[in-house]
């Protein structure tokens, strides 16, 4: 099966698969930076199996019988997908996007490298060259690099302490640093050494432009980024508040990235990583470690998806984590680190409401290496299917974005035409 003939057995079916590519936004007419992608990285792996828990499966509590989830209705029960799978309970925010079909799930999906170890696990997450250490630029750089119209510094954002592998590359990005201290000057910003700066780099022939261009977007951003936290402030949704952020931060940055989306329709990309997700011991079930996690999580995300509004319409968000844990659970009352796990997508234009992927059970058979979920659907194929569905791009672009993207994975059927 050639790649093409491959992704496009991933989309919605024969009837909807029309030609895609870089004449789709000269015909359409839409703007270059219309389609907006979102992802969320979970760093530490986080537990897919209880995440996402096939609770219908009778092996499944067999090999977590204390931080299994118990079935739909019980206390502290999974919430009921699709009877057989449950979402965890600390996902509740997340249960009217199921129910519209704007959330989607892939199980059994991840890297197809078997690394164990989380840094060079996320290093081929963010590279999406599993296997190869020496990849000099991430994905979502070569994504940048790929779609059509101008590259602007703002039209990548990152979220976060530093600009993360995923991001890194030739084409420029800006990165903000988390909750209110994306609005704080930097030392550009100080009148005399913006000054100073600009005499340095005035006419030069190489990077001049580089610099002047950097400096706008800069600007750009800060400026957005403090009508936003000004527009959360004086916010009267919810005056108990009284702007002070939630105890975890993801969803105060979710409502700022969402502002800041909405406020500078030059954004198209952006990126979060979150931690936290090392769950060797004290796990919990329908409480505990990972549920303390998973619920500013699912409340975060479900705040980007309303404050963005319509833009919502034209954004996929995915959320990935670089590999799974293991399903037996340990003697600590945790999991270990494992192989396959499941991705998040969200989106107007996700079909959602199902759990894709080629799932096989958890029972011992099915299991990798007798421990772990197998990855039967590479995260290329679900990324690249995004970027031909959703971006518009064709098989130039994504051979340069995903290179030697495998024939790997289920029939998908998860971006609208």
């Amino acid at each position: 099966m050639q790649r093409r003939t491959f992704l496009h057995s991933m989309a919605l079916g024969a009837s909807l698969l029309l030609p895609i590519g870089r004449g789709v936004w000269a015909a359409s007419g839409a703007a270059p930076t219309a389609k907006k992608l979102i992802v969320i990285m979970l760093r530490g792996a986080v537990d897919g199996l209880n995440v996402v828990a096939p609770v219908g499966d009778e092996n499944y509590l067999r090999l977590r019988p204390t931080i299994g989830l118990s079935l739909p209705g019980m206390e502290g029960g999974a919430l009921d997908l699709d009877g057989y799978f449950g979402l965890h309970p600390a996902l509740a925010p997340l249960q009217p996007l199921w129910a519209e079909k704007k959330l989607a799930f892939i199980h059994a999906s991840g890297s197809p490298d078997s690394t164990r170890s989380h840094f060079d696990a996320q290093d081929y997450m963010e590279s999406a060259t599993p296997g190869r250490k020496n990849t000099p630029d991430g994905w979502m750089n070569r994504l940048v690099a790929s779609l059509p119209g101008a590259t602007t510094p703002s039209r990548a954002l990152s979220i976060g302490p530093v600009m993360p592998r995923i991001l890194s590359g030739r084409s420029p990005a800006m990165n903000l640093p988390n909750g209110a201290a994306a609005t704080r000057a930097n030392i550009l910003d100080k009148k005399d050494v913006g000054a100073a700066f600009d005499q340095l780099y005035a006419g030069h022939e190489r990077f001049g432009r580089a610099y002047q261009d950097g400096k706008k977007a800069h600007q750009d951003v800060m400026a957005a980024a403090a009508a936003a936290l000004e527009a959360e402030r004086s916010n009267p949704a919810n005056p108990a508040d009284r702007g002070a952020p939630l105890p975890n931060g993801f969803p105060d940055d979710a409502a700022r990235l969402a502002a800041l989306m909405r406020n500078d329709p030059n954004i198209q990309l952006a990126f979060v990583d979150l931690g936290g997700w090392d769950t060797h011991a004290a796990q919990g079930a329908g409480k505990g470690l990972l549920a303390n996690r998973l619920a500013p999580l699912g409340q975060g995300l479900a705040v980007l998806a309303r404050r963005l509004g319509p833009l919502f319409d034209d954004t996929t968000i995915v959320v990935m984590s670089e590999f799974g844990r293991t399903a037996r659970e340990n003697g600590n009352g945790g999991t270990d680190h494992g192989h396959g796990n499941v991705m998040w997508v969200m989106g107007g234009a996700v079909n959602g409401g199902k759990v894709y992927g080629d799932w096989q059970g958890v029972g011992d058979a099915a299991l990798n290496e007798g421990r772990d979920l197998p990855v039967t659907t590479d995260f290329r194929a679900v990324l690249a299917h995004i970027a031909e569905r959703h971006m518009g791009l064709g098989d130039r672009q994504l051979g340069k974005i995903f290179p030697n993207l495998p024939q790997l994975g289920a029939e998908l059927k998860l971006i609208r035409a």
